[in-house]
């Protein structure tokens, strides 16, 4: 930077070489004007310098907070956060799609189990065009895990492109349905089955609010599902409700919550699931028997053979994890119901063992078997195609 004094020294010199001394004082006037001129162009020039510097400082200090910001998120999500694209997606904009298939987790628990795992996975393969939703309550957070966790179910699973993982709010769910007042007044913690009665409820106001079809999660898919509004039948005039699927706010589901609420009994298990599918499917429908592998259907209600989700029954449930002579080909069926409420023994899928369900895992969710069955995970966070193999 130029002071003054040197200013006044550079003025000087020059105007000694270009006139005489004595002719100084005629040109004071002018003498005056450039050093103005030239002082204000210094200060001009500072100021400009000083803009660069701040910009600059400025754009530093912006990409050490980028970089910041990347490990800090990096450190806190270890390897389970979702893809940018999932963090940004809004849940109920997805839902409101009112093609998803959804699945629900109404306990605490953040590590899937590998047959979560499995169910969720060949939904997506199953459906790639469709968004698969699993609402979980102990997730509070849609991008991230806690960071003890080391949960590689759950990283699988963000991987999925049309997989997507959201906080399960229970109170705002019910929120303009016939259960608000009973979610109210219930008191969580003296009921006896409260996981089971508080995922039948949730289901019910998930899919009369935003559509789409309903899922367990020990519900393994095998192929598309072709109707809009449906039940599945357990076995003949009873009805299961570990999958169904209708379009919003389908009049049928409105009188399912109201009918949870009027005659609420939580003491016996089924009441409030199965067992109210099975009373409301009475009042809606006449029912008649099953002819061979056929559908039944009144008003805008399909009644699905037992073969399309139970063609092994719960009294048969193990059957599932026995070895069998030849695989069968479940032609008739979308989905496989694999009752694990029913597996108090903790039977598990085997690493070569090959049962009926090791071989159901290899075929319909493979990237759950080498993982979790197999063990070798390689890379889980990358994000995977709905088909990926």
């Amino acid at each position: 930077m130029i002071s003054f004094p040197v200013l006044n020294w550079e003025i000087r010199w020059w105007f000694i070489r270009k006139y005489s001394r004595k002719n100084l004082s005629l040109l004071r006037p002018q003498i005056l004007t450039n050093c103005k001129f030239l002082a204000r162009r210094n200060r001009l020039r500072e100021e400009d310098m000083l803009k660069e510097l701040q910009l600059s400082l400025w754009v530093v200090l912006l990409l050490a907070c980028g970089f910041l910001y990347q490990l800090t998120l990096k450190s806190s999500c270890l390897f389970s956060c979702l893809p940018p694209s999932k963090a940004l997606q809004d849940p109920e904009a997805l839902l409101g799609q009112g093609r998803s298939i959804v699945f629900l987790e109404t306990s605490e628990r953040m590590e899937p189990s590998p047959l979560v795992s499995c169910a969720v996975e060949s939904a997506a393969r199953i459906y790639p065009e469709q968004p698969v939703v699993f609402l979980m309550k102990g997730l509070n957070d849609s991008t991230q895990l806690p960071p003890n966790s080391t949960a590689s179910a759950f990283s699988l699973l963000s991987a999925i492109d049309n997989v997507f993982l959201f906080p399960l709010d229970m109170k705002r769910l019910f929120e303009d349905t016939p259960l608000s007042s009973w979610y109210a007044q219930v008191n969580s913690s003296t009921e006896r089955h409260w996981l089971y009665v508080s995922s039948d409820a949730c289901r019910l106001a998930v899919i009369w609010k935003y559509g789409g079809v309903y899922m367990d999660t020990d519900v393994i898919s095998i192929r598309p599902i072709p109707d809009e509004n449906f039940l599945a039948a357990q076995s003949s005039k009873i009805s299961s409700n570990g999958v169904f699927g209708f379009l919003p706010r389908h009049p049928f589901l409105w009188g399912c919550m109201e009918n949870f609420v009027e005659h609420y009994n939580s003491a016996i298990w089924g009441h409030q699931g199965p067992h109210l599918m099975t009373r409301m499917l009475r009042v809606w429908c006449k029912l008649g028997d099953f002819q061979e592998v056929s559908d039944l259907r009144c008003l805008n209600l399909s009644f699905l053979h037992p073969q399309r989700f139970y063609p092994i029954p719960f009294r048969q449930w193990r059957r599932y994890y026995e070895v069998w002579d030849t695989d069968p080909s479940f032609n008739d069926s979308y989905a496989l119901h694999l009752w694990n409420y029913m597996n108090k023994e903790g039977r598990t899928v085997v690493q070569g063992s090959n049962t009926l369900a090791e071989n159901l895992y290899r075929k319909h969710c493979p990237r759950t078997h080498r993982v979790l069955i197999q063990g070798s995970e390689g890379s889980v966070t990358q994000e995977l195609g709905p088909g990926d193999t």
